[in-house]
């Protein structure tokens, strides 16, 4: 349910909209990815095992920034 309600909310974002969302969720994972690590650090986890924790999240979250992409590059065709 949740994904057709994000679906219909994507379907409807403007141009500004879409390009904001990409930017913010662009920044979150960048910052996930770098305090995850700096974290793994401190606690002496291997880089390797921090980095595959994080995978199935951030695989979810390319996927959320595709699928932005995609829309955002339609409605510049469009306009």
């Amino acid at each position: 349910m949740a994904e057709l309600t994000q679906s219909n909310s994507i379907e409807q974002a403007t141009l500004e909209e879409l390009s904001s969302a990409i930017a913010e969720l662009q920044e979150y994972r960048d910052r996930l990815v770098n305090e995850t690590l700096a974290a793994a650090k401190k606690a002496k986890v291997m880089k390797g095992q921090a980095q595959t924790n994080l995978e199935p999240t951030l695989a979810k979250i390319d996927a959320m920034l595709e699928e932005l992409r995609q829309r955002q590059a339609t409605l510049s065709t469009e306009n």
